[in-house]
């Protein structure tokens, strides 16, 4: 599926991605230059804290989904930018050797009153471990080109 246009989605649409595998160096990378807590870094600390091992930071998961939202269909689309996430939430940990899988589901479109020839699309975008856990979960609106502005 193709999509360019906010006429191109409908409500209760869903896209699903790839399966991405977290090592616990590509933790500790993000960890150290983003995120530098002790249970992202060291898996003793991990596996003493609540976490129970070494565990993705939140942020992490954000920048990951954000990579699936491009790849899934953000990239080919005619994209203007977000103003913002209305709610991120952090569900469960994912720790080294998980793979995550990203699910977007587009919950509302509709044409800007104040922008003409832009949409405004409304997703939450989901996170799930491969075990299915939901680890996270975030909602925001995003603008788009129209068909006639384009």
């Amino acid at each position: 599926m193709t999509i360019e246009y906010f006429e191109d989605i409908e409500p209760g649409m869903t896209l699903k991605s790839a399966p991405y595998p977290i090592s616990a160096e590509e933790i500790r990378a993000f960890a150290s230059k983003f995120d530098p807590m002790p249970f992202h870094l060291d898996e003793n600390a991990g596996k003493s804290s609540m976490l129970g091992g070494l565990s993705a930071s939140g942020w992490h998961l954000c920048s990951i989904m954000m990579r699936m939202i491009c790849d899934t269909f953000l990239t080919g689309a005619n994209g203007q930018g977000s103003p913002g996430v209305d709610k991120c939430e952090w569900l469960a940990p994912v720790l080294a050797g998980d793979a995550v899988t990203g699910k977007i589901t587009f919950t509302q479109v509709r044409a800007s009153k104040s922008r003409p020839g832009l949409g405004v699309v409304h997703m939450r975008c989901e996170l799930f471990r491969n075990d299915g856990t939901l680890a996270l979960r975030f909602s925001n609106p995003f603008l788009m080109k129209g068909r006639e502005a384009a």
